[in-house]
């Protein structure tokens, strides 16, 4: 399915941005270096990221510029849910507090409008405040605490947004 990730109404000024595209093969090493310079445990390995590149119920997006990979996201749906679950966000240390996480955030939701979505969930680690300012600040809410959620026995919030 193509999606255009950015609005039809934006600028030149505004292409000159990193471009929000679906990822392809060639950005696995990539999105390996990202996501092993992004978080320290629970990282998608190789081998989990070729999965979900072939995987119809996922959508990675990659926030691209100069031909680096400057962010990242991955998205997942499953059949007759209408709950689509942000699995990871992550955007390079050079290029955090710039919107470009705001950015992925919005492809996510648009995609999942388009596949018929009503509702956006994903998890934070609670010691996380910058991600949660994120998600707060486009009017996500937390709906519950989830104890020792990621393999360092870290717990975390689950978040979730009305997309309809």
């Amino acid at each position: 399915m193509a999606v255009p990730l950015r609005k039809p109404s934006e600028t030149s000024a505004t292409r000159a941005a990193p471009l929000v595209r679906r990822a392809v093969p060639a950005d696995l090493a990539a999105l390996v270096e990202l996501e092993n310079a992004s978080f320290s445990g629970d990282r998608l390995s190789l081998r989990q990221w070729k999965h979900h590149l072939d995987n119809p119920g996922a959508w990675i997006l990659v926030a691209a510029q100069g031909g680096h990979a400057a962010g990242a996201a991955v998205v997942f749906f499953r059949s007759g849910s209408r709950v689509a679950r942000l699995y990871s966000l992550a955007v390079a240390t050079a290029r955090r507090g710039r919107g470009l996480g705001t950015e992925l955030l919005a492809a996510v939701e648009r995609i999942a409008r388009r596949r018929r979505c009503d509702r956006l969930r994903l998890e934070v680690r609670d010691d996380n405040a910058p991600a949660q300012r994120l998600y707060e600040r486009h009017g996500y809410q937390r709906i519950t605490r989830i104890e020792r959620y990621y393999e360092d026995g870290a717990d975390a919030w689950r978040y979730e947004k009305q997309l309809a």
